[in-house]
């Protein structure tokens, strides 16, 4: 084998290890996450972003041939259906599930959550104006 091949064979199991190392993160977490949504999301980020690395390294040790071309095609399929999917699952479980309020907040306004993260980012300057402050006359 040529020091090019050897490129092109490291290169393409780098990205088959990082799919299988993806999915594998993506099994923890449909296995241990305790609800639905966040199950989902899991499975949905690991599909894509593993799928697509498995893709891409295959497509590296095929080379740039018509098979490449297909394994592309595949990818971008995958990057529009899987998050299209997903959503419309999260939504079908945010729009059916009546005890969603033991698990997340509902915001019935967009305006309520904005003024919630005013208030949230406001704290926080505080709190970093008055730990400056501390610091400073520790210092002094």
């Amino acid at each position: 084998m040529t020091a090019i091949e050897w490129i092109r064979f490291l290169i393409g199991s780098l990205f088959i290890l990082t799919g299988i190392v993806i999915f594998f993160t993506e099994l923890f977490g449909v296995f241990h996450f305790k609800y639905v949504l966040n199950r989902m999301h899991a499975a949905a980020m690991g599909d894509t972003l593993g799928i697509s690395a498995c893709l891409i390294g295959l497509m590296i040790f095929s080379g740039f041939n018509f098979t490449t071309l297909k394994l592309f095609l595949i990818v971008v399929f995958l990057w529009f259906a899987s998050p299209v999917s997903s959503h419309v699952l999260a939504r079908l479980e945010v729009a059916t599930n009546e005890k969603l309020t033991e698990y997340c907040e509902i915001y019935q306004d967009v305006n309520d959550l904005e003024r919630e993260l005013a208030e949230k980012s406001a704290d926080e300057t505080v709190e970093v104006v008055e730990d400056t402050k501390k610091r400073e006359g520790s210092v002094s």
